[in-house]
């Protein structure tokens, strides 16, 4: 996936979630963050930031922020909606039957579900921005969420579906993801009880650029 019309900023403030303060051409401008999560290793004054103007008419904000250069390291994606995009596509050249996003089991909205030869698999996608020592960790903040849709993927399983969730890396030189247990013990119970119901942990590193995130491989755990 390729974002249009990117420019580069630098990081001053994030007065709440949802927006940032950043210089941009020489001038502060308020721009949204598109990750409501902490990114708190990220997001530091001074830091080299990247942002899109999408054009949505009625936006209370220009830009919005999309990438970070980590402080002594690389670039990371922060969008939250890239790692669902960037799924679509590297899905799509896999052979499938159908691809279906946002897929109804249970009382939860699955990110995909996948059909080859009467076959039908289910895939959770997480988005992970936060490195550690090379490693991943998910998440960076409690996410009731994320262990409610693997609740659904441990019944799919049971089920006889394919299930497994799946870690989008968005930074590279990172090919593996742990489970975050300080911040969300329970997601780490969860994503344990997942692994012994046969749910898959996949985890797949990119190419990331400040226009651009690209899925490069797949691991199993």
């Amino acid at each position: 996936m390729r974002y249009a019309e990117v420019v580069k900023g630098r990081f001053i403030s994030r007065p709440n979630r949802f927006i940032a303060v950043v210089e941009v051409g020489g001038a502060e401008e308020t721009v949204h963050v598109k990750n409501t999560g902490r990114c708190r290793e990220l997001l530091i004054p001074g830091s080299e930031v990247w942002l899109t103007a999408p054009g949505t008419p009625g936006r209370k904000t220009r830009y919005d922020l999309i990438a970070v250069r980590k402080q002594g390291g690389g670039i990371f994606n922060i969008d939250s909606q890239a790692p669902n995009r960037v799924m679509r596509e590297w899905l799509e050249m896999q052979g499938f039957d159908r691809v279906i996003p946002e897929f109804t089991f249970g009382s939860s909205r699955i990110d995909f579900c996948m059909e080859k030869k009467g076959v039908r698999y289910l895939l959770e996608v997480k988005g992970c921005t936060l490195e550690i020592g090379g490693i991943g960790y998910f998440p960076d903040a409690p996410t009731e969420r994320g262990v409610k849709h693997l609740r659904e993927l441990i019944r799919a399983a049971g089920e006889g579906c394919k299930a497994a969730v799946g870690f989008v890396i968005q930074t590279e030189g990172v090919r593996e993801v742990r489970p975050n247990t300080d911040t969300h013990p329970q997601f780490a119970e969860a994503l344990k009880q997942a692994r012994s119901a046969g749910v898959r942990i996949l985890f797949y590193p990119c190419r990331v650029r400040p226009d651009s995130l690209e899925i490069i491989d797949e691991i199993e755990s």
